[in-house]
């Protein structure tokens, strides 16, 4: 039977356990990712975790404890587990500035419920190496910026922002209005990629791994592109199409 990682080594993976040790997590401010609670439990310190962390806005997820268990390093999770942030989350507003610092048109990656979190630690690295101005994911059924997200990117997210909303098609409206052109990925978009122009301020839009973007999301894409396939498969992991996305606006911007 496989033995179960020590404290330290949970700590270092950003896995908080425990009633008290989750409480003292929140009341110091400690970047909270998600809290997973026991399904079904009623009593009050539980009640008390999942209040004070939804006043936060943080994700509470309630789970059985199976799951719970899976999760534990230390076999004494008592109904709670946290998992921890490498780095608070930044704004949209904050992506927007650093565009505006540099003079240079918006270059966001918008990612649609990357589950994976080796998928979104990858598409942030490519982000930061491209010179994406930041990153922006959903609070919900989306990996967070957790450790292995942090190891995954080599880095990158101590150098790009990383901004998460609750609502994704909301969040497009919003940069539609402040002028960024939405480019939504999809197999059988109506527009070749290397027939879109990315010169300009532009979203790029990265679907989940197993069902691309959601039905709202696409619908509010300005532009379906599609990346050429010439070999037998008709997709790319979500890293992969949005490093290819991102060095066409590389490319193009530099021209």
């Amino acid at each position: 039977m496989k033995e179960r990682r020590p404290a330290r080594e949970a700590e270092a993976d950003g896995i908080i356990e425990g009633r008290n040790a989750v409480t003292e997590a929140l009341r110091a401010g400690t970047p909270i990712d998600k809290i997973f609670l026991a399904r079904g439990e009623t009593d009050a310190a539980l009640a008390h975790i999942a209040a004070a962390a939804r006043d936060k806005g943080i994700v509470v997820v309630e789970c059985d404890r199976k799951k719970l268990d899976f999760m534990s390093r230390t076999h004494s999770h008592q109904g709670v587990i946290a998992q921890a942030a490498v780095r608070e989350y930044a704004s949209v507003d904050d992506i927007l500035n650093a565009a505006r610092e540099k003079g240079e048109p918006p270059l966001i990656v918008v990612c649609d419920e990357l589950s994976d979190p080796h998928n979104l630690g990858a598409v942030i690295r490519t982000a930061e190496c491209a010179g994406a101005h930041g990153v922006i994911i959903p609070k919900r059924r989306s990996a967070g910026l957790t450790a292995v997200v942090a190891k995954t990117s080599a880095g990158a997210v101590s150098h790009i922002p990383v901004a998460r909303v609750p609502n994704l098609p909301a969040l497009l409206k919003e940069l539609k209005d402040e002028g960024v052109w939405v480019f939504g990925t999809a197999a059988d978009g109506d527009r070749l990629l290397y027939d879109a122009d990315l010169k300009g301020p532009a979203a790029i839009v990265i679907g989940s791994e197993g069902d691309g973007m959601g039905r709202l999301v696409s619908e509010t894409c300005d532009f379906l592109v599609r990346i050429p396939m010439k070999g037998k498969l008709n997709s790319l992991n979500a890293s992969a199409a949005a490093a290819i996305l991102l060095y066409e606006a590389v490319r193009q911007r530099m021209g």
